[in-house]
């Protein structure tokens, strides 16, 4: 039998014990880095401009970043021709992050000193053309999109100051053939609408606006649509664009955001490589 006395002893080394690891826990709980989310700390405002073709992977993006930012009220993404937003931007347009389809575009904006930090290259795309479903005019080429042009047909693309546009006239001299188009549009969202309402018989878009389409249209590969790669950059615009309630902190996590592993994830999901 263990004496009164030495039970005590022990009863009270036991409390003093306890009474230690809890003022240590509470040490270690306070001297600790908060987990709580990097959203809680965001606040403010987020307008994104960006190229029309990256809708539906930057829908999903700024949705997300939402979620992860109860306190930031993001704005819809403002989506057209990368060289309308440069434009836009120049002309004093209010603004926080810029994606371009192409980087002549992004290159205005940082000529115009509105970029804060570095442009970084985030995703490709290429081009394709894209038909009615069931591909009704028998095209397999640029040479049969030309075809059909020259026979009267509608074929569509993007007018030339447009990164899509641009790519389409790379292609088209890459392969030695001359469209003459029915009309050039200001943004591929424009020319792939052309097509789904069965305006226009065919045109070239992104390899990710057919994806987009789904079953409305069909999207045929062409060879030498390999050898020209759109690049797309994004970045961080200066104080000179962000409006009141706007900060730096807030668009850089956005950019983060596109840039990181998950980021990369919807990019690809939707069809876009790769840098």
């Amino acid at each position: 039998m263990v004496p009164a006395r030495t039970t005590t002893g022990l009863a009270l080394a036991a409390v003093l014990l306890l009474a230690g690891c809890s003022s240590s826990d509470e040490a270690s709980s306070d001297n600790a880095p908060s987990t709580s989310a990097s959203g809680d700390a965001l606040t403010g405002g987020l307008t994104v401009f960006a190229a029309a073709s990256l809708q539906p992977a930057f829908d999903e993006l700024t949705a997300m970043f939402a979620n992860d930012h109860p306190g930031v009220k993001v704005d819809p993404v403002t989506y057209d021709g990368s060289s309308t937003l440069a434009t836009q931007l120049v002309g004093g347009g209010n603004a926080d992050v810029f994606a371009s389809a192409d980087e002549k575009n992004m290159t205005t904006v940082v000529d115009a000193k509105l970029v804060a930090g570095d442009p970084t290259v985030f995703t490709t795309n290429t081009l394709a053309i894209v038909v009615a479903p069931g591909n009704p005019k028998k095209i397999t080429s640029l040479a049969d999109l030309a075809t059909v042009a020259s026979d009267g047909g509608a074929v569509v693309v993007c007018a030339a100051e447009v990164p899509c546009g641009a790519a389409s006239k790379q292609v088209l001299d890459t392969a030695g053939v001359t469209l003459k188009p029915s009309s050039q549009e200001q943004n591929v969202t424009a020319v792939l609408t052309k097509v789904e309402s069965g305006e226009a018989d065919a045109g070239l878009v992104y390899k990710t606006d057919v994806l987009r389409a789904g079953d409305s249209v069909q999207g045929v590969e062409f060879a030498e649509a390999a050898k020209v790669v759109n690049q797309y950059p994004i970045a961080v615009l200066g104080d000179d664009t962000r409006a009141s309630g706007h900060d730096e902190a807030t668009a850089q996590a956005f950019v983060d955001l596109v840039l990181s592993d998950e980021g990369r994830k919807v990019l690809e999901r939707k069809g876009f490589a790769a840098p």
